[in-house]
């Protein structure tokens, strides 16, 4: 599936605000079963320096430097990229159990900013929480399938927890968010990756665009789509990286987009940074996901 992606962020302050630093993590990193052209990024007004980069994870980072005052900032990033498609990710009969996975996890060698070893432990956003390890620890039982116990989990989530946008923010502490059992995709994804993590397994934080469809008969809203979050699970040297959707209870198909992988929210926030002034400010974000077949948005 071959998808054009549209995002725009709008951000307006109270008064005028100088020497703002703003690192943007909006262009895909690369990543298997996916592939990223035609990336454009315009901001106005225009920066006085613009640094792009890799990060230290699977993320690209743009770094922008604006010294004059502003009191408006308009940013829109625009790509095209398409996602493998063939059979979908299942559970099979001869998956690794947990423990062979977390084992498998303590020995593997690599390395790169994908390597195994670096999702295992605590982050900042996505401590280990003792009341989450409790809720858990049937659903991850040592012996279970790997596949099909992180989708029971993803499920379990999406079964328990209510989706109530505007109950929580980019701050709400993943404890916060499970002691209400509500919240949007990012305190899914964050109780998904605390507890994957407790039972010893890689998980990490992803960042990226999900395909929605609109009702049938109806057509498809532009803007009506919103960068999603969901969970990686390392599950073997074999099976590798899998996504897992606990809002949606699935398991990450050809209607995921991927853009970046972290730790927590916090290595793969589309925005952040700062500047001086005290003023207040609003943030505005429209996202558009076409699919090519569709006419692409003007």
């Amino acid at each position: 599936m071959i998808y054009h992606v549209r995002h725009q962020t709008l951000v307006r302050y109270s008064s005028a605000v100088r020497l703002a630093r703003f690192n943007l993590r909006l262009r895909p990193a690369p990543w298997p079963g996916q592939w990223t052209s035609d990336y454009a990024l315009d901001v106005d007004p225009a920066p006085s320096s613009i640094e792009s980069r890799p990060g230290g994870w699977p993320v690209h980072v743009a770094r922008l430097v604006i010294e004059s005052p502003i009191r408006q900032l308009r940013i829109e990033s625009r790509f095209r990229a398409g996602v493998q498609g063939g059979a979908p990710i299942i559970a099979q009969p001869d998956d690794p159990t947990v423990a062979a996975v977390a084992q498998a996890a303590l020995f593997d060698r690599d390395m790169g900013p994908a390597a195994p070893a670096l999702f295992l432990y605590a982050s900042p956003r996505a401590p280990l929480l003792s009341d989450i390890d409790g809720w858990v620890s049937d659903t991850l039982a040592p012996d279970r399938p790997i596949v099909a116990a992180a989708l029971a989990l993803a499920r379990r989530i999406q079964a328990e927890f209510s989706y109530e946008p505007g109950v929580t923010d980019a701050a709400t502490p993943v404890a916060d968010a499970f002691a209400a059992r509500h919240g949007v995709c990012q305190d899914f994804a964050h109780v998904m990756v605390v507890a994957l993590r407790l039972a010893g397994l890689p998980a990490a934080y992803v960042s990226g665009y999900l395909r929605t469809d609109p009702p049938p008969s109806m057509p498809r809203l532009i803007g009506a789509d919103a960068m999603h979050a969901w969970a990686m699970l390392w599950c073997g040297p074999t099976r590798g990286w899998i996504g897992f959707d606990p809002t949606n209870g699935v398991i990450a198909g050809e209607g995921h987009l991927f853009v970046a992988m972290g730790r927590d929210y916090a290595d793969v926030a589309p925005m952040d940074g700062m500047f001086v002034g005290g003023a207040g400010q609003s943030i505005q974000v429209m996202v558009d996901v076409a699919p090519e077949e569709e006419k692409a948005p003007s």
